[in-house]
């Protein structure tokens, strides 16, 4: 594997260092009106449902492999291009794309420590001038690894070598708050709000490394187990996933359609 452009995890100033280097595609995930305000200069601007699949009441599925091959041509993206990916909100849908690139087997991706928010509250350049992509070519084809599906993890859930993340709220995690056919959580799950990971005294990145740790070892996420991410459609979740392999857990899975899948089913079982 060649070496990266940049880091997982990248802050503003490394990649402010290397725009407009020619592997380089950044992209802008937010509302439009958004973009028009103000971008990372030449990062292209990208809508999160282009890569999330919905077959109601089921959110957040794995595009079809066809379709994100399409986008990421569309996107000027190839298998050696660097992507780096930011939002607004914390990195939800910046992280979602970037597991979809994993999935896809994709190999030279970052995440913006902090995203829109960190760059512009620190007075990083940014620029109101839409930017064209270039032509990709990318023929894509899922891999299994970064992937758990229903199925998987109910032959899984006795192991003890998994572990389960979810990144909802208490309010969701218990049940009071329900977005699908039934409230509460799979079982054996821990919960770890995707909030409680930024750090908001510092433009919502992710806490420093050595707090992480302590959260994820406080519930039993060590780095031995398989741990599965999940949230309602796998969305908060993927800044979870992102986050492990940013530590460098070695066997993390992203469960699309998540909550709103395992929930919808009659024959799952709740906590």
């Amino acid at each position: 594997m060649s070496d990266s452009l940049l880091p997982l995890i990248v802050e503003p100033e490394q990649l402010q260092a290397v725009l407009g280097h020619e592997n380089l595609v950044i992209l802008h995930i937010t509302k439009p009106e958004r973009y028009a305000e103000f971008h990372v200069p030449g990062a292209l601007f990208l809508e999160g449902m282009r890569y999330v699949r919905i077959e109601k009441p089921v959110f957040g599925l794995l595009p079809d492999a066809e379709n994100f091959s399409a986008l990421l041509e569309s996107l000027g993206i190839s298998p050696e291009s660097h992507v780096v990916t930011y939002d607004d909100e914390g990195g939800g849908w910046a992280s979602r794309f970037l597991w979809t690139l994993d999935v896809a087997g994709h190999e030279h991706f970052s995440l913006l420590n902090g995203g829109l928010v960190s760059w512009v509250s620190e007075g990083f350049p940014v620029s109101q001038e839409p930017v064209t992509p270039g032509q990709g070519t990318y023929s894509v084809s899922w891999r299994n690894e970064p992937l758990a599906d229903t199925d998987y993890i109910l032959s899984h859930l006795d192991d003890p070598d998994l572990a389960l993340l979810d990144s909802r709220t208490p309010q969701e995690f218990s049940g009071e708050k329900k977005f699908s056919a039934r409230g509460g959580h799979i079982p054996g799950a821990v919960l770890l709000n995707w909030a409680d990971t930024m750090d908001q005294s510092r433009n919502l990145r992710l806490k420093p490394e050595a707090e992480l740790r302590k959260m994820l070892e406080q519930r039993g996420l060590t780095s031995d187990k398989e741990i599965i991410c999940y949230c309602q459609s796998h969305h908060r979740s993927s800044h979870a996933y992102i986050m492990l392999k940013a530590l460098g857990y070695p066997r993390i899975k992203g469960y699309p359609g998540a909550w709103s899948a395992w929930a919808n089913r009659p024959d799952t079982p709740v906590e």
